[in-house]
């Protein structure tokens, strides 16, 4: 980067990893027009300033699958990097909602299980969120992550 390039713009973003009574976890797929349509992802977005991490996530939740947070940990936060802007991605493993998850944005959703992830056309960026479920990277299990 030249001393004449502005600094990439950080975006934090909240992701939630619901996880069924099964085993299961919830993807949502990028709906078309948006950026990065087809692919597949963990449900949420970005943080609205100010705006508490794990409110955010709840708010976002509401707004993409129609459910309330009841209860959630922090799995893994990292940055995923493009020409113009940073991502601060931050996950949270959803284990207790109220209501039944639907795609109000458009995005087709499925339950997969977590060792059929890498199966899937996951995001690159969520990529990191499945080895951590498959316990190969930071936050999996046996890992703890602090909730901050």
């Amino acid at each position: 980067m030249s001393p004449d390039t502005p600094p990439a713009r950080r975006i934090h973003v909240v992701a939630g990893v619901l996880v069924g009574p099964d085993g299961r976890v919830l993807i949502a797929e990028r709906p078309p027009g948006r950026h990065l349509a087809g692919g597949w992802e963990f449900p949420g977005g970005k943080l609205e300033p100010g705006e508490e991490r794990l409110a955010g996530l709840g708010r976002e939740l509401a707004e993409e699958l129609g459910i309330v947070l009841l209860a959630a940990e922090e799995l893994l936060r990292h940055d995923i990097p493009y020409p113009d802007r940073i991502i601060l991605l931050d996950t949270w493993r959803v284990t207790r909602w109220r209501g039944e998850p639907r795609g109000l944005e458009g995005q087709a959703l499925k339950w997969v299980a977590p060792a059929q992830l890498p199966a899937e056309r996951i995001l690159e960026g969520n990529r990191p969120i499945v080895e951590a479920l498959l316990g190969q990277g930071p936050g999996g299990p046996g890992r703890s992550a602090s909730s901050k």
